[in-house]
């Protein structure tokens, strides 16, 4: 009898689920139809300064999404398909060079030079439209300060996340940085020994600081990647979902430990190798199985109470959330000399990020728990948080 009335027990609470369900279903097709097409997990602008000092001439590359260009400049693709036609480029391309020319400036010990743009085209990277500009400059000389400003969403910089990451090559030399927020100043001082020196607080440097303050250098590098890594995982909107899924269901402070290590180990390991390029996968399927593993942590949550061993199915889809991570490290093409430390620190601006956000929600669920509907708002929220993955499933994979 007492079989019988725990199985019954057991029917009411599913069906009661199930009509729960049911009930959220018009709610969340309301989502999928009001989430315009092409809502992206990654909410920032990315560009790639690429600049070579020679004797002759300075080249700088200038690469930036279609997708920024078309928010930044009303009227340039008409046909709304988000992407950039030939037919549009060349009526746009005197625009498109002037704002090039405007918004990035090259300076010589504080006087701006002119800059010529020699070409323009459209290449892909990683599956993505971007726009490249090809800008030479007259050659500077050993001696010289020179200073690169970016003037692109510096009205909104606080909303648009732009990035702009930036190579510098003079002689054997290779200097790095990613300028964002309110660090739009890179500063250079070429030398005989082919030593530079970086800034980003928009300030020139008298040539004996300059050359003997390496390690001025480096916090300033080191800096631009930990703020980089931060940029990434704060914006990486599907990144921090999953890991929100992961912690919702009910577990317990060493289950929740484990879960977080599970995760920051795997994406570690993928993201180290795909940024030295040992492994490589196609970014559509990689984003693809990132969207695929909120749907299944989601599916989770609402179907199972108890989930003794989330750290091996953390483990397994964090290998492919690593490769996510490296995406942008991928697309800057950092020289190997140099790719480790930025590497490290753009990994630790990821693992503090994450820290944090562990630190703030964990207590809280841990305190949660204890309500007897607990359980209930986990599988509301596993649904819509569901119903996003999915979403993204289906963008990604179309």
């Amino acid at each position: 009898m007492l079989h019988f009335f725990g199985n019954l027990k057991k029917v009411i609470l599913r069906k009661k689920s199930n009509n729960l369900i049911l009930r959220l279903i018009p709610i969340a097709l309301l989502l999928f139809i009001a989430l315009p097409p092409n809502a992206s997990a990654h909410n920032y602008s990315a560009s790639f300064t690429n600049i070579k000092f020679e004797k002759e001439q300075t080249e700088m590359t200038f690469t930036i999404d279609s997708i920024s260009l078309i928010e930044l400049i009303d009227g340039i693709d008409p046909n709304n398909n988000f992407k950039l036609e030939k037919s549009e480029l060349k009526k746009e391309e005197h625009h498109l060079e002037e704002i090039v020319s405007e918004k990035l400036s090259l300076d010589k010990n504080n006087e701006e030079q002119t800059p010529t743009v020699e070409k323009m085209k459209k290449i892909k990277k990683e599956d993505v439209e971007y726009i490249e500009f090809t800008v030479l400059f007259p050659a500077f000389a050993p001696g010289d300060t020179i200073s690169l400003n970016d003037g692109f969403y510096t009205g909104d910089s606080g909303t648009t996340n732009y990035v702009n990451l930036l190579t510098a090559t003079y002689g054997s030399e290779t200097s790095q940085a990613a300028l964002q927020g309110t660090s739009r100043t890179w500063t250079i001082l070429l030398t005989e020994a082919q030593q530079d020196q970086q800034s980003t607080d928009g300030q020139a440097q008298d040539t004996k600081q300059v050359t003997d303050s390496k390690s001025d250098e480096d916090t300033s590098s080191w800096l631009s990647f930990f703020k980089l890594g931060m940029l990434h995982i704060l914006t990486g909107y599907d990144h921090l979902l999953f890991l929100f899924a992961l912690l919702l269901s009910r577990q317990s402070l060493k289950q929740f430990i484990g879960t977080i290590t599970a995760f920051t180990i795997a994406h570690s390991i993928t993201l180290t190798l795909a940024v030295f390029g040992i492994v490589d996968l196609p970014s559509k399927f990689v984003e693809s199985v990132i969207a695929l593993s909120i749907c299944y942590v989601a599916i989770e949550n609402i179907f199972k109470e108890k989930i003794n061993y989330r750290w091996a199915i953390t483990f397994i889809f964090g290998l492919i959330h690593g490769m996510g991570f490296a995406s942008i490290l991928k697309e800057m093409e950092l020289p190997k000399s140099n790719l480790a430390v930025a590497l490290l620190n753009f990994n630790l601006g990821i693992e503090f990020i994450q820290l944090c956000i562990a630190l703030l929600i964990v207590p809280i669920l841990l305190k949660l728990q204890a309500l007897t509907k607990y359980q209930k708002y986990v599988k509301i929220g596993s649904f819509f948080i569901f119903i996003l993955g999915l979403i993204w499933l289906v963008q990604r994979l179309m």
